[in-house]
């Protein structure tokens, strides 16, 4: 049996690394952050013609029909690069939803705008209580005639600004509903949140008696709530892989040239140690997280226990590696000019972001029966 990757995945691999190493350096990272809206428009419109977008929107609605573990392979390298925007968060998260639970005219509308670029989607969970459980989510759907009446206020909801629509988890009487709300829905706010990873915009989402029609509504409920998770936890666990490698990639390229008592830091046996034990964690989680990607199209009853596995290893890999590439750097790490702190950053959004480890650890012994 083969556990590797296929020859198409590698050079998926590849070829992304290419393309993120030309158009995506620091500098336009730092130029989105520097940017209202935090979107590399230049880099979006080149990603778009590659078919980035659509990588797993279905066939019949314009896209590549690729597996979880080809976006995680493809977000693997994003996070290489520290990519600023909203893909991971509409290609895969949003059109998730979409592919899950929505209506086919929903899919019809948003799915093919989604794949070509042309339209951004995010999703609304966490609110004040900062949990993904479902009975910690108090925004409320009521019926109102043919459609509903959405009422509540929606945190950390990432592209927000820039969005054409916001999937909208909220209660409905007893049960747990999503809702896609349109950028132009009355009695919606949305307020920009400060965020310490600069490299991705979030947003505050007030919502006052916003109509939406029911077939804005999707299936599902708690059970997509729960497929959403494991989605995003592999997602952001890809970007922490991605990341880490680059970050280790930087700490080790910069101790060849540092020099100190006159010879490379890099010779020193302490630094090899970091580096090697940096090594010895990724190469494990790798694997962690392409069975975590396989399995939400091929296994799906093993899919949430091999979520939480990746996501909690990863988040707590990535804030590791890049605290001793950090430290490795010495001084200069510190410092705003250095490029180490983009990922240092990235990290620590990561770590919390779509549940912390000890979230995903708590979550995998429930589901293991503990």
């Amino acid at each position: 049996m083969d556990f590797g990757l296929s020859e198409e995945q590698r050079q998926l691999t590849a070829s992304v690394r290419e393309f993120v190493r030309n158009e995506c350096p620091t500098t336009i990272v730092r130029k989105a952050m520097a940017d209202p809206d935090g979107v590399p428009r230049d880099v979006y419109r080149k990603i778009a013609q590659l078919g980035w977008f659509g990588l797993i929107v279905p066939e019949e609605f314009g896209g590549a029909g690729l597996s979880m573990l080809d976006m995680a392979l493809l977000l693997s390298e994003c996070g290489y690069a520290a990519m600023p925007g909203p893909f991971l968060f509409s290609s895969t998260l949003a059109a998730s939803a979409l592919t899950l639970g929505a209506s086919d005219e929903l899919k019809r509308r948003w799915l093919p705008r989604i794949a070509d670029g042309s339209a951004i989607g995010t999703l609304a969970i966490i609110e004040e209580s900062d949990s993904l459980a479902a009975e910690s989510i108090s925004t409320t759907a009521a019926k109102d005639g043919a459609g509903y009446v959405l009422s509540g206020i929606k945190m950390f909801v990432p592209y927000a600004n820039v969005a054409d629509f916001i999937i909208v988890a909220a209660r409905t009487g007893h049960d747990l509903g999503f809702f896609l709300v349109e950028r132009e829905a009355s009695g919606m706010a949305i307020d920009a949140l400060r965020n310490l990873d600069q490299t991705r915009r979030m947003s505050r989402v007030r919502l006052e008696n916003v109509k939406v029609p029911a077939a804005a509504r999707l299936d599902g409920g708690v059970e997509m709530l729960q497929r959403l998770i494991d989605i995003g936890a592999i997602a952001i666990a890809a970007d922490s892989l991605g990341g880490s490698e680059r970050a280790l990639e930087m700490a080790v390229e910069y101790s060849k040239i540092r020099e100190q008592f006159g010879r490379p830091i890099g010779s020193f046996q302490a630094l090899k140690h970091l580096a090697a034990e940096v090594v010895a964690d990724l190469e494990p989680a790798r694997s962690l997280l392409w069975y975590a990607a396989y399995a939400q199209d091929a296994r799906p009853d093993e899919a949430p226990r091999a979520a939480a596995m990746a996501k909690a290893r990863l988040a707590d890999i990535y804030t590791r590696t890049t605290g001793r590439s950090v430290q490795m750097h010495g001084g200069i790490g510190f410092t705003w000019d250095h490029d180490i702190h983009l990922w240092f950053k990235r990290a620590r959004f990561n770590e919390s972001f779509f549940g912390s480890p000890v979230f995903h650890r708590e979550r995998l012994a429930r589901l293991s029966g503990y």
